[in-house]
């Protein structure tokens, strides 16, 4: 285990490596509990570094030689490596170490998962396989021995040769070491081709086990797709002659890009439409097209050193989106886009764990794998080809290929080819990556002889370490509407450089109304004086489908405030206006889907906490039940036509099309089962052949009390089905009533198929618990109590999962005060724990400020 004692790393103390390599062999005698790993690296003296000293990275290794030129030597070792005197020149280092895969339940390096073993190199688990300078700027091409009784055995790049016990691989293309993998064990792969089009054959495959063949041809097709867009797209060809991908069931993090070999965590690679929903369809595609882009935005073009990790994440993060945009709704895209920023991203800029998109210091890596470096990155990416325009945009990726190809860069890097190719002057725009916060824009108006006035000032609150904020550029998407709903002025990106700002609009014959912010065209808070008239008015007649839904959603959201805050009743405005849309066959199945439900309980919280008040989690869930009913009320002479109008009675098809039906006949079928008791979810629960139709009944039976038959049938049903599993524990938790939940997560925890050692059934339990924030959050301190218990059991055998799960707690100081001193208690005593790992020590101390 890392060393506990923080040690603060600075951006502003890099400097480069002090040798560079040339060429790595590594050669690995596989045994669980004895790996023994060879290496043979080139070295070079690095001309641009003022250091000699030779140190090589290394944690929990068991050195049996070491030489030097062939001859040997005894390095000087410590816990985090070694040093050496070395030659002037250039030098061939050569060791072998021992390590124990069965042993790392860190899932970090090489390890073992239900007897395969697989590696987790990012970002800094290589030095857990073997010494090395485990940096990002040290590149070099990888030649992998692999030897043992193992069926298949997989490494980055090219195969070049196999024989009964061992394979060969070589990656011809320079990497650091987080992006190497190995991968052995009783595999089964679904094979097949992609021809790129400069007329490469490389043969795919994605390797299971042995019964999981049958989930794998989706993820094949979007594989496929994902290689033939990054081509038409981002003119990017694939660069070997194969590319394969491995479901591993105990994996960290979702998946991983490394050259030619991609690693997954099984839930996010297999699919059928009997255990997979169409939200799991959806981020199944997204995320390979992910790690597959990475290929040339994270791989080819890595970056120098762990503070840059948005340069390969954001941009990664947007293409991605832009690809699931193609392939389905755009609109619905960038709604569900930013109700994840919203939810995940704002919530961080607004608390403890506050950081920049590029971070000037950490103590532990591994806790900057944030929303804020891979959404908020995204959201920069977008600004910027909003900015420049999609022309000069693609000018601009074109010179970062170019002039970047097998580089490790910086934001300073990227930034540089887009004022070279447009002229601009980012020196403003980069305030986004070192600025910590969300702004918020404020926006009044003013209408007098036919010119209307927008006037906007920007703030961002302090953050931690960052008191004062400078100006940012923001674009600002804006369209105006007549009185009669037409559009008057089209959409018009304004460019806000100064903290207060003006902008005018001339000859209009009436005043009109304003859509700011379109398409979401900056991460910022609008705080603007409204009507609920005036969103309703959106609500029904913007050409934005982003602004259409936004004023519905702050439609909902005015309503929700006034019931918690001042015990009002449901706004019959509101409720008017969401029949109307969801009558509305004009709009798209998922747009109204996503329109007729609810802001998230967190959000009701924060923006009470940002008017003064202290919010009350039950009473916010309490006025959610009863905002849903009485839109369920209101609505009841709709529900059953849109519920039957919108069942899918062709083969199923997780296409954008089906999908976008089913999401809107389970979203009627969850406001149908408060007036019907449940009857007609137990219908489409006993006749459901797919498992978003399954799910989705399953989960209106758990809400109105009536699912317990169906708890059992449906465990009874996938009990030999892991991902489904994980399914079963997580919904029971999600649906359960607040007063008990923490009872039923605990309960949870003592069955039988509650394997606490594998990240994905640990966040299904006690991270749904962590997403049900009335339950989480309960008076009592119950759920702070019951998380803390099996973080601080877990920290030792998974420090990154524990650190990860912490973020529960960053909103704590927004509520009262015997909820925050049951809070501050469970974090006390988790950093009390004797032997806290680096990683859960940084996270619970920024958190408890």
């Amino acid at each position: 285990m890392k060393d506990a004692s923080p040690q603060t790393i600075y951006l502003a103390d890099y400097t480069p490596p002090a040798f560079l390599v040339e060429q790595v062999g590594l050669t690995f005698r596989l045994d669980p509990g004895k790996t023994r790993v060879i290496s043979k690296i080139e070295f070079k003296p690095n001309p641009d570094s003022q250091s000699g000293e030779f140190f090589l990275h290394g944690e929990n290794l068991t050195l049996i030689r070491a030489a030097i030129n062939g001859q040997e030597v005894t390095p000087e070792v410590t816990d985090q490596g070694l040093t050496c005197d070395v030659p002037d020149g250039p030098f061939t280092w050569e060791s072998e170490v021992e390590i124990d895969p069965a042993a790392n339940t860190a899932l970090e390096g090489l390890y073992m998962s239900n007897g395969m073993y697989c590696t987790q190199c990012e970002a800094e688990g290589f030095r857990k396989i073997t010494y090395y300078p485990d940096r990002p700027d040290v590149m070099a091409p990888f030649t992998v021995r692999i030897e043992g009784p193992e069926k298949v055995m997989l490494s980055n790049g090219n195969p070049t040769g196999q024989g009964d016990g061992w394979a060969e691989w070589h990656d011809p293309w320079p990497k650091p070491a987080y992006l190497f993998a190995l991968v052995a064990g009783d595999l089964v792969n679904h094979p097949d081709r992609f021809t790129t089009k400069s007329g490469r054959e490389v043969a795919l495959n994605i390797w299971v086990r042995p019964g999981d063949e049958d989930k794998c041809a989706f993820g094949m097709e979007a594989l496929k797709k994902s290689m033939k867009w990054d081509e038409d797209v981002y003119g990017r060809e694939y660069d070997l002659d194969v590319f394969n991908i491995v479901a591993v069931d105990d994996f960290n993090m979702g998946a991983m890009e490394n050259k030619g070999l991609n690693i997954f965590n099984s839930s996010c690679v297999l699919a059928s439409p009997e255990t997979s929903t169409d939200m799991n369809f959806e981020r199944i595609e997204a995320i390979i097209a992910h790690e597959y882009f990475h290929n040339w935005t994270g791989n080819r073009i890595t970056c120098r050193d762990w503070f840059q990790l948005c340069l390969k994440e954001g941009l990664t993060v947007f293409r991605d989106a832009q690809f699931t945009a193609d392939m389905r709704s755009a609109p619905v895209k960038r709604i569900s886009d930013v109700i994840a920023l919203r939810g995940r991203q704002f919530r961080e800029d607004n608390g403890p764990l506050a950081h920049p998109v590029r971070p000037d210091s950490f103590v532990e890596i591994n806790n900057f794998y944030t929303a804020t470096v891979y959404e908020k990155g995204a959201e920069l990416i977008g600004m910027l080809k909003r900015l420049v325009g999609d022309d000069a945009y693609a000018k601009a990726l074109d010179l970062y290929f170019d002039r970047h190809d097998g580089d490790a860069a910086t934001i300073e890097d990227w930034l540089k080819v887009f004022e070279d190719t447009t002229g601009r002057d980012l020196g403003q725009f980069k305030l986004w990556y070192e600025q910590a916060g969300t702004p918020r824009l404020s926006v009044t108006d003013d209408f007098k002889d036919g010119t209307y006035t927008l006037y906007f000032k920007q703030e961002t609150p302090p953050t931690p370490g960052q008191p004062d904020k400078a100006p940012r550029v923001i674009p600002i998407a804006v369209g105006l509407l007549n009185p009669n709903g037409d559009e008057v002025v089209p959409t018009t990106v304004l460019e806000m450089t100064e903290a207060e700002q003006s902008f005018t609009f001339d000859g209009l014959s009436s005043r009109p109304v304003p859509s700011i912010l379109r398409d979401f065209s900056a991460p910022v808070i609008v705080q603007r004086d409204t009507t609920n008239k005036e969103r309703a008015f959106l609500l029904a007649h913007d050409t934005d489908p982003f602004n259409k839904w936004e004023a519905g959603r702050d439609l909902a959201r005015d309503v929700l405030i006034r019931m918690v805050r001042d015990g009002a009743a449901p706004d019959s405005g509101y409720l008017q206006a969401m029949h109307a849309m969801l009558r509305d066959d004009t709009l798209d199945p998922a747009f109204r889907a996503l329109a007729v439900g609810l802001p998230s309980q967190d959000d009701i919280a924060q923006r009470l906490h940002d008017e003064g008040a202290t919010p009350d989690p039950q009473a916010i869930w309490e006025a959610g039940e009863t905002l849903r009913q009485t839109l369920a009320q209101e609505m009841q002479d709709t529900l059953p036509r849109i519920y039957a109008q919108f069942q899918v009675t062709d083969p199923y098809r997780p296409d954008a099309e089906q999908s976008g039906s089913r999401s809107l006949a389970n979203a009627t079928l969850a406001l149908l089962t408060r007036l019907d008791g449940g009857a007609q979810a137990q219908r489409q629960y006993d006749s459901a052949d797919n498992m978003t139709q399954q799910l989705a009944a399953w989960g209106c039976l758990l809400q109105a009390g009536k699912g317990d038959a169906a708890t059992a049938a449906f465990y009874d049903q996938w009990r030999h089905d892991r991902l489904v599993v994980d399914k079963w524990f997580s919904l029971q938790i999600v649906h359960d009533d607040p007063a008990t939940a923490v009872e039923t997560c605990a309960a949870l925890t003592n069955h039988a198929d509650f394997n606490w050692k594998n990240p994905n059934r640990f966040r299904a339990t006690l991270g749904a618990l962590a997403m049900s924030p009335a339950a989480f959050h309960r008076a009592d301190g119950a759920g702070y109590a019951l998380l803390a218990d099996w973080l601080i059991r877990l920290d030792p055998v998974n420090p990154q999962t524990t650190a990860r799960m912490c973020t529960a707690f960053e909103t704590w100081s927004r509520y009262d005060n015997a909820r925050q001193a049951h809070a501050r208690a469970a974090l006390e005593r988790i950093l009390a724990t004797p032997g806290l790992s680096r990683d859960t020590n940084e996270m619970v101390a920024r958190i408890l400020g």
